[in-house]
């Protein structure tokens, strides 16, 4: 479906990420990327985020990539779960 985008304020799941890019965990490459790192997921209908490092927003970070908003920070910043793009 069509990809929402809401405010870094609403943000309440956890710390906004910057991530180098955000796949469909259904997708080629977000399949690839959890079978790599062995992670099953029961809803495939989410997005992943690739690659992510903090953005301290209340520091007026900015965030070249896309800045999103994730559930599960799963694998130390290279996999972020259930990620919805954020305006900063």
């Amino acid at each position: 479906g069509p990809t929402t985008t809401i405010p870094a304020s609403q943000c309440t799941t956890g710390p906004i990420q910057c991530c180098q890019s955000v796949e469909a965990a259904n997708s080629g490459a977000g399949e690839a990327l959890l079978g790599l790192l062995g992670i099953v997921l029961n809803d495939v209908d989410v997005l992943l985020g690739i690659t992510c490092s903090g953005i301290n927003v209340a520091g007026g970070g900015t965030c070249t990539a896309q800045a999103v908003c994730c559930q599960n920070n799963a694998v130390g910043g290279l996999i972020s779960i259930g990620c919805i793009p954020v305006t900063l």
